[in-house]
């Protein structure tokens, strides 16, 4: 039998997509499924981007430059010059989505053996994309009780070896919608100046920040420039997952000339998703502050409806479109898929991501799930109607077993 490899085997399946098998099941029993699970916004897509592809005259569907389309990275750079990133086309390669920014971001700084600091709970992908370039994560705990802020620093340089080559965070935070301030961006920054590592900044989730709090984005500081690696993507801006648009923005040259090569192996991202958000880039700000109204009220409406509960404890998030839950029960992967399997109420379950997934360290956030507040209001008032039953009687399922 030919040999599969053991980072094939290390790769671990996605706590968001892994019980989707279960809510098909459910769905083909005549069961509603509210999709709590996955940050798949239902927002539409910016018309002037999808008239962008309606209206297109092209002979010859080509391939586009290694770093993206020229046209749309200097309109990219514009774009950050809007929010205060002085940066310019040349330092900017367009990706197939964020995920694929990413991988060229471990690929160019790690080797295998390499290690990269990363405060936990975060999303479950920068394991994979670590597994996959052969680097290792190294967890640094943040705590549901301080709302998942940023750890001491003391709690990080205990952790940095010869291996280490980058701390990577998410702002604002996909699991758990925490916002960095300005000041917690300093001090990694000062971290990682010291040490001389990179600091990797995911900021796809910019745009969604609430209570008049302000994104701060890691290459505004100024003083990490030769440090700062930015991950981006059109993805949930402009609610376009399909397009699979992402980017990569650094100062350091170096690093983007080795993350080019990585680029140019797999050739070109999409040309017509790219069209597509180059054109997103006229939306107007009405539509974000429309949105992020609209975001604001959802995340009000699951945050109080959770905080009813018996039991649960939630952290409340500033930003992005995530809470993390701690529920009253001891492995939130059984009652996951118990919910889809055997639980509905007058005809109707929710899907929820198991927590233990955004985790490196072993058996952490076993009692605890990640939901996504992407649904219509109506929608999250009675997915949590739902959890409220169904948590008691999951307890109760449990003591009969």
């Amino acid at each position: 039998m030919p040999k599969i490899s053991q980072k094939g085997f290390e790769m671990p399946s996605s706590p968001i997509r892994k019980l989707v098998p279960f809510a098909e099941k459910a769905i083909r029993m005549g069961r509603k499924v509210y999709p709590l699970n996955i940050g798949q916004p239902d927002i539409k897509t910016p018309k002037i981007a999808l008239e962008a592809i309606r209206n297109i005259d092209i002979k010859i569907l080509e391939y586009s430059h290694s770093a993206g389309i020229e046209s749309y990275r200097i309109k990219l750079a514009k774009y950050y010059q809007k929010h205060h990133i002085q940066v310019n086309s040349s330092e900017i390669i367009v990706t197939t989505g964020g995920s694929e920014a990413l991988l060229f971001a471990i690929g160019s700084i790690a080797d295998p053996g390499d290690e990269i600091i990363i405060p936990e709970p975060f999303y479950a992908n920068y394991n994979a994309f670590a597994i996959a370039s052969g680097a290792k994560v190294v967890p640094v705990i943040s705590r549901i009780e301080e709302n998942f802020a940023l750890p001491p620093i003391a709690d990080f340089e205990k952790l940095i070896t010869p291996q280490t080559r980058a701390i990577l965070i998410c702002n604002p935070s996909n699991p758990t919608g925490y916002l960095y301030a300005k000041q917690e961006l300093k001090i990694l920054a000062e971290i990682c100046i010291k040490h001389d590592l990179f600091l990797i900044v995911d900021e796809v989730y910019r745009e969604f920040v609430y209570d008049g709090c302000v994104h701060h984005s890691i290459l505004s500081l100024g003083n990490i420039d030769q440090h700062a690696i930015v991950v981006d993507s059109v993805s949930k801006r402009y609610s376009m997952c399909g397009a699979r648009i992402g980017c990569l923005i650094s100062k350091n040259k170096e690093f983007m000339a080795t993350a080019l090569k990585f680029a140019q192996a797999r050739l070109s991202p999409p040309t017509l998703a790219q069209i597509a958000s180059e054109a997103a880039l006229d939306t107007p700000d009405s539509y974000f502050e429309e949105v992020n109204k609209e975001y604001t009220l959802r995340r009000n409406t699951l945050i109080e409806g959770l905080q009813k509960i018996d039991g649960v404890k939630v952290a409340v998030p500033n930003g992005a479109f995530y809470c993390i839950a701690e529920l009253p029960i001891d492995n939130a992967d059984a009652f996951a898929q118990w919910l889809l399997e055997d639980f509905q109420l007058d005809g109707e379950t929710v899907m929820v991501a198991p927590a233990a997934g955004f985790y490196a360290t072993p058996n952490t956030g076993l009692n605890q799930i990640r939901i996504a507040y992407v649904l219509k209001i109506e929608d999250l008032k009675r997915s949590v109607d739902i959890l409220k039953i169904a948590i008691p009687a999951y307890q109760e399922y449990l003591s009969k077993k």
